[in-house]
């Protein structure tokens, strides 16, 4: 999926998202997404086994039984991949966080080595799709705002 083409759509919306812009927002930080337990339960099948404000990523692959349906049996295409802990939550929140882009792409980078997806998978090309596509993401969103991923489209809760 970031192959160097990023397919993931912000609330439906048709087009690429990613045309390069930073989510900085002061000298020093920057807007990420990262794992939250606020909004759970809201849908019925939501879940969260991250750790509270860890960094998110959107799922590398999503599996046969969830690719044409959110709702499907496995939960992969309606969640995100905590960074840190490698498991999964259907919620997360824009934080203004202390960070560089280096440090940010290189704790993304980090964790797609540790999952066994970098370099095979997900190439240098891919990676920074990914970070620009979570960059864009957070910058157009509220710090506080709760997101949640429904296949390649990403609303606010």
């Amino acid at each position: 999926m970031f192959g160097g083409e990023v397919g993931i759509q912000r609330d439906g919306e048709p087009g690429p998202l990613t045309d390069g812009a930073v989510a900085h927002t002061k000298r020093g930080t920057m807007k990420i997404i990262t794992a939250t337990s606020a909004t759970q339960r809201q849908r019925s099948n939501d879940y969260n086994w991250c750790i509270e404000g860890e960094i998110v990523l959107p799922p590398v692959v999503i599996c046969r039984r969830d690719r044409d349906d959110p709702d499907g049996g496995c939960g992969c295409g309606r969640g995100w991949s905590g960074a840190n802990s490698h498991r999964a939550t259907t919620t997360a929140v824009v934080r203004e966080r202390e960070l560089t882009l280096t440090e940010y792409t290189e704790a993304i980078r980090s964790s797609l080595e540790y999952g066994g997806w970098w370099p095979d998978v997900v190439d240098g090309v891919g990676l920074n799709a990914m970070v620009a596509y979570l960059s864009d993401l957070a910058a157009s969103y509220p710090v506080g705002a709760v997101l949640e991923k429904r296949l390649n489209v990403v609303v606010r809760r």
